[in-house]
C-alpha cells in the first residue's frame, strides 16, 4: 500500500518509517527544505531508540520517501495520515491551526478515492470541521472519506509501541474505510477498537488524563507520608499490587511533563468548559503536578539551609523522562528557573538533551559527563531517571562534591546505602 505522513516529528517519523519497514511504500510530506534534505540522507531531527537505523534501511530500499510536495504524495496515496503538533495556547485550548491548514493542502491534491486520518491528537469535533475544509477545496470527482486513529507511542519506546501497541483504536463511519485502515494495521499485533470519530478522538485524551491522574495521586500520597512519617513508596506498592490498581504510573517524583500529559490534560479541562462540565479532579491533577514541582525547589532550599543565593547546585537530567531528548513541559525547566531566580549557580548534564536544552537555558553551565557537573557542588538534584545516573560511582561523587547532599527527584537510589557513604539524602514520599 501506499500512504503519507504529513509531519515528521515524534510520531509522524516513527510511525511513517515502522509502516515502510513492514512493506509499505510511504511518503513523509514536511514544510522544510534542510530538514527534508537530511532525512533523505537518513539524517533524523529527534532522538528515539532505534529510528535512526530503520529510516536509514528503508530510505535506501526507496519505501521511505520524503518530500515538500502535496502533489507528488498525495496523488499516488490510499492513505494520507495527519500528524502534525496541536500544542496548548495559552487557556489550555488545543491549537488546531496547523491541522486545519494542513487538511486544505491535502484536499487540493485528492484523486480518486484517499481515507484521510487524524492522527493528531484533536479535541472531540475536530474532525467535523476538517471534513468540511476538504469539502470546500477538493476537486469534484475526488472523494475520501475521514478516520481518527490516535497514537499512543511513549517517546523513548515509541518503535515497539508503534509494533506492539496495547491497541489500535480506528474511528470512522465508514466501512470501505475501516475496511482499509485494517489491511494497512494487519501486520500490527495489537487489539483493533472500532468506533465512530468522536469516540476515537476522545480516547487519547481520557488515556492520557487517567495516567496523569495516577501520577499525581502518587505524588499526592507521597507528600502525605512525608508528613505523617510513613514510606509513600511502600504504600503504592502495597496498592499496585491490587488488580484493579496496578503498579504503572505510580511512582512519585518531581512531576510529569513532555508532549501529551500536560497538555491533553490541560485540553480536556478546556474540552469539558466548553461543553458546560467543570472537571475537577483534573484540574486538581494540574495543580498538584504544580506543586511536585515546587516542593523540589523547597526541598533544596531546605536542604541547604534556606540559603540559596550563590549556592553552587548541580542538577542531573535534564528531559523530561529518560531515552529521549525531548524538553516540551520538562519538570526540570521550571526548577532550574527557579533556584536561578533565587540566585544558585546551577551545573547541569544530560546525556542526550543537551543541546536542546541550551536553546531553553540561559545562565547555566552545561558540563560534559555527570562528574564534572557535580565537581565542587553544594547540592546535588536528580531529574531524569537516566540509567547511567544509577550506576554513579557515589564514593566518587562525594569527594568531588562540596557539600555531599543529594535531592532524588526520581528516588532511583537507596537511602540507607547512600546515607552509609555518608550524603546527606532527600527523595519524594520517603
Amino acid at each position: 500500500m501506499t500512504i503519507t505522513f504529513v509531519g515528521h516529528g515524534y510520531v509522524g517519523l516513527v510511525t511513517a518509517a515502522v509502516f515502510a519497514d513492514l512493506g509499505n511504500t510511504v511518503w513523509v510530506i514536511g514544510h522544510t527544505a534542510e530538514k527534508i534534505n537530511n532525512l533523505r540522507k537518513g539524517v533524523i531531527p529527534i532522538y528515539e531508540p532505534g529510528l535512526s537505523e530503520i529510516v536509514q534501511r528503508n530510505v535506501k530500499a526507496k519505501r521511505l520517501l520524503f518530500t515538500l510536495s502535496y502533489d507528488e504524495a498525495i496523488k499516488s496515496s490510499s492513505v494520507v495520515f495527519i500528524a502534525v503538533g496541536t500544542p496548548s495556547k495559552e487557556n489550555g485550548e488545543a491549537n488546531l491551526s496547523t491541522v486545519f491548514e494542513v487538511a486544505e493542502k491535502i484536499g487540493k491534491k485528492l484523486d480518486g478515492y484517499t481515507v484521510v486520518v487524524t492522527k493528531s491528537t484533536v479535541p472531540v469535533g475536530t474532525n467535523k470541521k476538517v471534513r468540511e475544509l476538504i469539502e470546500k477545496v477538493k476537486p469534484e470527482k475526488a472523494t475520501f472519506d475521514l478516520a481518527s486513529i490516535p497514537e499512543f507511542l511513549r517517546e523513548g519506546q515509541a518503535i515497539s509501541d508503534t509494533l506492539h501497541p496495547d491497541r489500535i483504536v480506528i474511528g470512522t463511519s465508514s466501512k470501505k474505510a475501516e475496511d482499509i485502515l485494517l489491511e494497512l494495521h494487519e501486520p500490527i499485533d495489537g487489539t483493533c477498537v472500532l468506533t465512530n470519530i468522536e469516540t476515537a478522538e476522545l480516547i487519547k485524551y481520557a488515556a492520557n488524563a487517567f495516567l496523569s491522574t495516577k501520577i499525581s495521586f502518587a505524588n499526592a500520597i507521597a507528600k502525605l507520608s512525608e508528613l505523617t512519617g510513613a514510606d509513600g513508596l511502600k504504600v503504592l506498592e502495597g496498592i499496585g499490587y491490587d488488580k484493579r490498581i496496578g503498579n504503572q504510573f505510580l511512582s512519585p517524583g518531581a512531576g510529569y511533563g513532555g508532549s501529551c500529559f500536560p497538555k491533553d490534560v490541560r485540553a480536556l479541562i478546556h474540552i469539558s468548559k466548553q461543553n458546560g462540565y467543570q472537571f475537577g479532579l483534573l484540574q486538581e491533577v494540574e495543580k498538584i503536578n504544580q506543586e511536585a514541582m515546587d516542593a523540589i525547589i523547597v526541598k533544596a532550599k531546605r536542604l541547604l539551609d534556606r540559603k540559596i543565593e550563590n549556592k553552587t547546585i548541580c542538577v542531573l537530567g535534564l528531559s523530561f523522562k529518560p531515552d529521549t531528548d525531548d524538553m516540551r513541559d520538562a519538570p526540570s525547566i521550571p526548577i532550574i528557573n527557579g533556584l536561578a531566580k533565587m540566585g544558585a549557580k546551577i551545573k547541569v548534564f544530560d546525556p542526550i538533551a543537551t543541546e536542546r536544552a541550551k536553546k531553553i537555558f540561559t545562565g547555566i553551565e552545561f558540563c560534559k559527563d555527570a562528574y564534572e557537573a557535580v565537581k565542587d557542588t553544594e547540592l546535588l538534584i536528580i531529574l531524569t531517571e537516566w540509567n547511567e545516573f544509577r550506576q554513579l560511582n557515589l564514593t566518587k561523587v562525594k569527594l568531588l562534591m562540596k557539600n555531599p547532599i543529594i535531592l532524588d527527584g526520581r528516588n532511583i537510589y537507596n537511602p540507607l546505602e547512600v546515607k552509609n557513604l555518608g550524603f546527606v539524602y532527600q527523595g519524594v514520599g520517603r
